[in-house]
């Protein structure tokens, strides 16, 4: 069977597929066996090091609150940072040079700083200019660091969706009489939401990552600073950044997998019915129907 994008594989390229999807599997199997003989050997897999985490307490005293600060964070910057960057993007497309300047030169002045050294600059600015208690002052630190870098990305991503959009679109808006404003609203961003969720989501999943930048440096207690402290408890360093580890992979496949439900769900939606309307359904006004005719009978001479 041969697409319009590519021709079908002929029985010797089928048979090279098989050859080396094999041969992958079979190097991948060889990998994860040296890696489970070298973590034996170093004695990285007694039951002893693993057993904290079939009981509660390394659960509800680190794994657990270090996992709501991580989720508490990165929800926070989430909220703050969507708005916030659609916002900036849809002010570089302005007409206006006085509000595409400057929101230019905002996206692209914090988009161009590391994150980690926004979250210090934050930590100091609140250290020197706010009465924020020394224990809240991380969690504000981190959020701020991550909503001023995640926010001039995601401006980057608004901006880019929509102009990725046909310029049909809003020609056909502007024809109509609806304003830029309006056509933005009710035209452009609709449809760009949908072009624009895998790579917004993929910013949602660095937010969550980017957390543990705090814990590193602002001593942020998130999810991967926890981990520390129980490591330091229970002398299982391995083991415990390969739980942390499977924690992270389990909250991001989460949601993408719910982002990807979401984004068919929105090109379902959007996709005609096929519905076939009959001539009893269609209601016509007499008088445009006479000036259709009126008009077609002019333009033939009749």
């Amino acid at each position: 069977m041969t697409s319009v994008l590519y021709d079908a594989p002929g029985p010797r390229a089928k048979r090279r597929n098989v050859i080396f999807s094999v041969g992958f599997f079979v190097l991948l199997a060889l990998f994860l066996w040296w890696i489970w003989r070298t973590m034996d050997d170093k004695g990285q897999l007694k039951w002893s090091l693993w057993e904290p985490f079939t009981t509660s307490d390394a659960w509800t005293t680190y794994l657990l609150p270090g996992l709501a600060n991580t989720l508490k964070a990165a929800a926070l910057a989430m909220v703050i940072a969507l708005p916030l960057g659609a916002l900036f993007g849809i002010a570089r497309l302005s007409d206006h040079r006085w509000v595409r300047a400057p929101a230019g030169v905002v996206v692209e002045f914090f988009r161009s700083i590391p994150v980690l050294l926004l979250m210090l600059f934050a930590n100091e600015l609140y250290v020197r200019s706010t009465d924020i208690p020394s224990e809240e002052r991380p969690l504000y630190a981190v959020v701020t660091g991550l909503v001023l870098y995640n926010a001039s990305v995601l401006a980057e991503v608004v901006r880019a969706g929509i102009l990725a959009l046909p310029k049909g679109q809003t020609e056909a808006a502007y024809a109509v009489g609806l304003r830029k404003g309006q056509t933005m609203t009710s035209i452009l961003l609709p449809q760009a939401v949908t072009v624009m969720l895998p790579a917004i989501v993929g910013q949602l999943v660095v937010i969550v990552k980017d957390t543990a930048l705090g814990g590193v440096l602002l001593t942020f207690p998130e999810l991967l600073n926890s981990r520390s402290t129980l490591a330091a408890n229970y002398a299982n360093v391995i083991a415990s950044f390969i739980v942390v580890a499977a924690i992270y992979i389990v909250l991001n496949f989460a949601l993408t997998s719910f982002a990807s439900w979401l984004e068919g769900r929105l090109r379902r939606g959007k996709k005609s019915t096929g519905a076939v309307l009959v001539a009893d359904e269609v209601e016509l006004n007499p008088a445009e129907v006479k000036g259709s005719f009126g008009t077609g009978a002019e333009s033939h001479g009749i």
